[in-house]
């Protein structure tokens, strides 16, 4: 038995495909007993990333270990020690839940019995027992990753990878999953979560890891990412496009920082530090510059805010790196 300061340890990890480079130098660790976040944009390197830490893919270069085994040279113990969970669940509609999870028990080479009861405990972990026995087709998507993350707990795996795991959920089956993945890890499990949606991130994550370019570009708790913009920030909408530019004017007068705008959204906004004095003199100065507003007031930066400044001024520096699509190389 190993032991290791980390669940998921990885350092200057390398993978090409062709001429891209879907990981450069990435470098990751994540403790124990936690949500870790790994987000990007599409082509940064994510999926990559966990297709090697699952063992489904070797790296060109660099190192990993997963709950303290070498993914290159001992796959075979890190597959007995870990569950993978896709972008779309990966069930039988034709089967039952019961029947799903029986299914896979025996695929992972549990005897019959041994089945049958891990089946009954993870359909009363999840959520699940009273539709045990309905066929999958009758369930809702929330249900279905249920069973989907049940199924991936079979075996109790140390460590459980999830990429994208509430694409294409509406509110509500998005909201049973965070809770599903809230047991897990209350349950000592260590999730490694890759995911496009900042607001779960947000919500479930202890630390998370941003991604650009094949490599991690910050690493730090949701809190202190979010102080990296600064504290509070004014934000103005405009009624009119056309005024954009006197906003960002009016923003600059109490701001250290140039302000951003959002011409789509006809919104601007930038970090300020003397809220309640910042927001009576832009509003003075809109006033009197004859500018109508649709909004305007004060709030705490976002996952969003994080994203957008750190990939964006990325990728104003890469104009050379092929543009690659997730899913087919990353």
């Amino acid at each position: 038995m190993t032991t290791s300061r980390y669940a998921v340890l990885a350092e200057g990890l390398r993978k090409r495909y062709g001429e891209t480079r879907a990981l450069d130098g990435f470098d990751l660790a994540v403790p124990h007993g936690m949500v870790y976040g790994l987000l990007g944009p599409n082509g940064a390197g994510k999926t990559t990333a966990v297709r090697i830490l699952s063992t489904l893919v070797r790296p060109d270069g660099g190192r990993a270990e997963v709950a303290g085994y070498d993914v290159a040279r001992q796959p075979r113990i890190v597959r007995r020690r870990i569950g993978l969970a896709g972008q779309h669940a990966a069930v039988d509609e034709i089967l039952t839940g019961r029947q799903n999870l029986k299914m896979f028990g025996r695929l992972f080479h549990l005897g019959a019995k041994r089945a049958a009861r891990r089946a009954d405990e993870l359909l009363e972990q999840f959520d699940l027992a009273e539709a045990a026995d309905k066929g999958v087709k009758e369930y809702s998507g929330g249900m279905r990753r249920r069973l989907d993350l049940a199924a991936s707990m079979l075996l109790a795996p140390q460590v459980l990878f999830m990429d994208e795991p509430t694409t294409g959920l509406d509110p509500r089956g998005r909201n049973e999953v965070w809770e599903a993945i809230r047991s897990l890890v209350a349950g000592g499990t260590t999730v490694l979560l890759t995911t496009q949606y900042l607001d779960e991130a947000d919500q479930l994550a202890g630390r998370i890891a941003v991604m650009d370019a094949g490599r991690v570009i910050a690493d730090d708790s949701p809190a202190a990412l979010k102080d990296t913009i600064g504290g509070d920030q004014i934000e103005v909408i405009v009624q009119d496009a056309a005024d954009i530019p006197g906003a960002r004017k009016a923003i600059a007068r109490v701001s250290a920082v140039e302000p951003t705008a959002d011409d789509e959204n006809r919104r601007v906004h930038a970090p300020v530090t003397d809220r309640v004095a910042a927001l009576t003199e832009v509003a003075r100065t809109l006033q009197d510059g004859g500018i109508a507003v649709e909004d305007i007031g004060l709030r705490r930066p976002t996952l969003d805010d994080v994203f957008l400044r750190l990939t964006g001024a990325r990728a104003e520096a890469r104009p050379n790196r092929p543009d690659t699509k997730e899913t087919a190389t990353a």
